[in-house]
């Protein structure tokens, strides 16, 4: 009997499958990196082949074991914001997908702002103006690859998001399909009347034409072949609407942390969406059995990177728990604060021309205060994000459900819930954005009957509560926000 859900988890710098069981539980698993690519200062890039490739290997090893025939539905999650346009006959892109991190667009949505189309943004799409979502993407490589506009134009070419892209090829063409989660994040989707926003697409003179079709987070979009059989493509949704699905947030108020490549907070706010007054966003969460959810969000645009600069650029340490060891041997920083604003600044600031800084540096300062401070730098950057998300919500939060990589971490985890005044729980299983991913498809496919069935399989593995002096966690906290005016708005423009 089919009773497994296969997760196609395709982010920034791996691509990843997961096979999920009827108890939630992992039966396998594969993971397979691609390199990033930096054509220029701010520019990030990678290929949508290679993309693919990874995906498709690593799903291909997942289900290797696993009898023929058990997988009963595939779920897809992925990096949000990344670009892809492609040729509709051939399924070649044009160009390398430009990833969420980019900021070569910074300068049009300065024309953007220019022609006064904030205020219409941010009431039609829930999002502010910023380099970080797709749109103004789209627009460039219009603009920049020879012939693209003209193919475009003549209904030649496909844009999408990576799901897009994934399901595109899983479907051998046949569906070029998005969800509104995804769609949410383009900065061209109007997430009350849940269709593109034909103002937007006038403004950015992009053809309608080009981008998928939207459609619900779970139902089917296709079928593709494993193992001689035809399975559905049966949920989707963007990797951080996924994760806060997979922690089982569906009641309103309920929130999550992200602790990826970036930071990412998303808070359930029920099925009307919430503008947000302090900085943050509105998405979509996802949409199950006819019935939409949104979610207010904050974005960190360098969370775990932060640690993998340590390891890859300065080599101040050869591994990512040798963070956690090296900043364990200090009683703190020693004074020293790390702005990781390698790319702009987030929610709250949206500062495209931030750039990073290490302050408060003496002739004592050594790599383990350094460390430490990084991992300081990810817990201050969420803290920012849920005291926004307070403001906003009316309501206090009462618990941070945490996942992503770097939630491996005790100390970073311990350091946050000392910020923030309230409990931090780490799940048993942390592998959230997948299963969400899995949970979403598998209700379409019957594995799953209802949420309150994915709930009751939730279970935690640790929950952090605050120990720290509270005085001493505002006195450090001050000392951030005095670091991040010193990096703001440090490009020229």
């Amino acid at each position: 009997m089919a009773s497994y859900i296969l997760a196609l988890d395709q982010g920034t710098t791996s691509s990843r499958a997961i096979v999920f069981d009827r108890a939630g539980q992992i039966a396998a698993k594969a993971q397979y990196p691609f390199p990033q690519i930096y054509p220029q200062a701010g520019w990030v890039e990678h290929d949508p082949m290679t993309i693919w490739d990874t995906e498709r290997l690593a799903a291909a090893e997942a289900i290797r074991e696993l009898p023929e025939g058990s997988i009963a539905g595939i779920g897809v999650t992925n990096q949000r914001e990344t670009t892809i346009l492609w040729d509709k006959t051939t399924g070649r892109p044009v160009y390398n997908a430009i990833v969420w991190q980019c900021r070569r667009t910074a300068e049009l949505c300065e024309e953007l702002k220019r022609r006064g189309l904030e205020e219409r943004i941010r009431s039609a799409t829930g999002l502010l103006i910023d380099a970080y979502f797709s749109g103004t993407k789209i627009r460039w490589l219009l603009d920049h690859v020879p012939g693209a506009r003209e193919r475009a134009e003549r209904g030649e070419l496909c844009a999408g998001t990576v799901d897009s892209w994934l399901i595109w090829n899983l479907t051998g063409g046949a569906a070029h399909v998005t969800d509104y989660s995804n769609a949410s994040r383009t900065m061209l989707f109007n997430i009350h009347d849940l269709d593109w926003d034909d103002k937007m697409l006038d403004a950015l003179d992009i053809p309608r034409a080009m981008l998928p079709e939207v459609r619900s987070s779970s139902e089917i979009y296709g079928y593709t072949e494993i193992q001689g059989v035809k399975v559905p493509i049966a949920g989707m949704a963007g990797d951080q609407q996924a994760a806060l699905f997979g922690q089982t947030c569906f009641h309103a108020g309920d929130a999550k942390n992200t602790y990826g490549t970036g930071c990412f907070t998303l808070m359930n706010v029920g099925g009307k969406p919430v503008r947000s007054r302090a900085g943050l966003v509105t998405s979509v969460a996802w949409s199950v059995n006819d019935t939409v959810t949104y979610a207010l969000e904050g974005s960190v645009f360098n969370g775990g990177s932060t640690i993998q600069w340590l390891r890859d650029e300065l080599h101040l340490i050869d591994s990512a728990p040798e963070c956690d060891t090296l900043a364990e041997s200090v009683p703190s920083s020693g004074g020293i604060i790390v702005v990781p604003a390698f790319t702009g600044l987030g929610a709250p600031y949206w500062d495209m021309y931030a750039r990073g800084a290490i302050l408060g540096v003496t002739r004592g300062t050594g790599r383990a205060h350094i460390a430490r401070a990084v991992l300081e730098a990810i817990a201050f950057q969420v803290t920012d994000l849920m005291l926004a998300m307070r403001q906003d919500a009316g309501c206090d939060i009462t618990m941070l459900r945490a996942d992503g990589g770097a939630s491996v971490s005790d100390i970073l985890l311990q350091m946050q819930a000392d910020l923030l005044r309230i409990p931090v729980d780490r799940p048993a299983m942390v592998e959230t954005t997948a299963f969400g991913a899995a949970a979403l498809a598998g209700l379409n496919c019957g594995v799953w009957s209802s949420l309150d069935e994915l709930a009751a399989l939730r279970r935690s593995d640790r929950v952090f509560t605050p120990q720290r002096v509270q005085a001493e966690c505002d006195d450090a906290y001050r000392m951030w926000k005095r670091a991040v005016q010193r990096s703001a708005d440090w490009i020229e423009h």
